[in-house]
Order: C-alpha cells, then sequence, then structure tokens
C-alpha cells in the first residue's frame, strides 16, 4: 500500500511525468501507426464481405474502435475530475484539458462514420434513436468541459468546475452502452463482448481487435504529448522548465 501511494503522488508531479513520458509517447505513437496500418489493411483489404451488409460493413473497423474509445476516454476524465476535487493533483487537471478536445474530435468520427454506415443500412444518415442521440449527448459533453475552461476566468474554479461536469457526464456512458438492451433501437447489440464468444469469424474480428489496439495507442501517444506540452506551458515559470528548455 505504501509503494502504491508513494507512485500515486508521483504521478501526480508534472516534473516527474515530464522525466518518465518521453520513452511513452515515441513507444505508443509507434504501435499505433503500425498496429492501424496493418487492422486498416486487413480489415478493407482482406476480411470477406458480411453475408448480409456486403461491403459496406468494413466501416466497422474505424466506427466501434472511435466510439468505444470516446466513452473510455470521457470516464478517464471521469476519474481524473475525482482525483482533482479530492486530491487537488494538477496533472489530473492538465490530464481533463487535454483529453477534452481529442475525446471531442475522436467523437466526432463515431458519428460520421456512424451516419456513413447508417445511410445503406438504415437507408437514412441520422436516426434519433438511444444510441445515435446518447452519443450526440456525449459530444456535446465534451465541449461543455471545453466551454466552462475557457468561460470561467480563474484557472482553479475553471478546473474545480471541468471536473464535476466531467463526473456527472459519466452517467451517459452506461446509457450508451446499454441503450440497445432498454429501448428498442436500430443498432445491433455487440459483436464482440468479455462474456461471449464473437459474433464474428476470427477473420473479421481479429483486424477489428487489432485497430482497437491501433486507436487506443494512437490516441494515448496524443495525450502524452499534450500534457507534456501543458505541463510546460504551465510550469514556465519553474526552474526545471527552464533548464530542460535551455538543455534543448
Amino acid at each position: 500500500m505504501g509503494r502504491f501511494t508513494t507512485w500515486f503522488y508521483r504521478m501526480g508531479s508534472p516534473r516527474w511525468f515530464f522525466d518518465l513520458s518521453r520513452p511513452w509517447l515515441v513507444g505508443f505513437l509507434v504501435a499505433g501507426i503500425v498496429l492501424l496500418t496493418v487492422g486498416t489493411v486487413w480489415g478493407l483489404g482482406f476480411a470477406p464481405p458480411d453475408y448480409q451488409q456486403g461491403d459496406s460493413y468494413r466501416i466497422i473497423y474505424i466506427h466501434v474502435p472511435s466510439a468505444h474509445l470516446a466513452e473510455a476516454l470521457y470516464v478517464a476524465m471521469g476519474v481524473a475530475g475525482i482525483v482533482v476535487l479530492v486530491w487537488r493533483m494538477k496533472l489530473a487537471d492538465m490530464f481533463i484539458a487535454v483529453t477534452a478536445p481529442v475525446g471531442m474530435a475522436i467523437t466526432g468520427i463515431a458519428l460520421l462514420t456512424g451516419a456513413i454506415w447508417g445511410r445503406p443500412t438504415w437507408g437514412a444518415w441520422w436516426v434519433w434513436d438511444a444510441r445515435t442521440t446518447s452519443v450526440l449527448v456525449l459530444f456535446f459533453l465534451y465541449v461543455g468541459i471545453m466551454a466552462l475552461r475557457q468561460a470561467i476566468p480563474r484557472a482553479d474554479q475553471a478546473g474545480r468546475a471541468a471536473a464535476v461536469l466531467a463526473i456527472v457526464g459519466t452517467v451517459n456512458v452506461p446509457i450508451i452502452k446499454y441503450s440497445v438492451d432498454w429501448w428498442l433501437t436500430l443498432h445491433q447489440p455487440a459483436s464482440i463482448t468479455f462474456t461471449a464468444a464473437p459474433a464474428m469469424p476470427p477473420s473479421m474480428w481479429v483486424p477489428l481487435l487489432v485497430n482497437f489496439l491501433g486507436f487506443y495507442s494512437l490516441v494515448a501517444a496524443f495525450l502524452v504529448a499534450g500534457l507534456r506540452n501543458e505541463v510546460l506551458r504551465r510550469e514556465a515559470d519553474a526552474q526545471w522548465v527552464r533548464d530542460w528548455v535551455g538543455r534543448s
């Protein structure tokens, strides 16, 4: 327990994070590019067509990872929000600030690819069912967090307000996940779960899994890079930052 507590508080130190994170950035970036290249080429070029949807289903290799990641990023912001309010860790506040625009972009990709997939499948670009509507709410939650930070002049108050919205907004995530079970929607249930065998053959779900890992790795690289820049911006007056800039 003592080691975990020490590690936890060290992770909240902007300087400690900055010193350790450069190899993470390179590793996540390389892994993300390689995995996304392999998974996308495999899924779009070599996976068999679906017996019902034909080739139109192939957008699943972009849509499903982006939709899943959009939810995961918001949950991560909610956890960071708790850390901000309880332990006042600056790095957690920085994480929310950096993650909100990335999450908004990923959610936008999920909405766009969903609309593209919906046109040949449902005959419409958009339907106001529970899943699409709740994902749209998620998009506006990301926008709301960014707007709060811009609207409140004092940085500490802006950080706390964004943390509260991040925590409250996590209520929407289980609504997104279980909307296909709770209500009648056009969306199909999940094809891959942790509790059942995949509803797809390996030639389809393996490249999807590769793209999942690729999306997560690439976005992790973006977040690490954004956090490093945010640390330098907020700690610009610290001596260690001046020393680092001087060495660079």
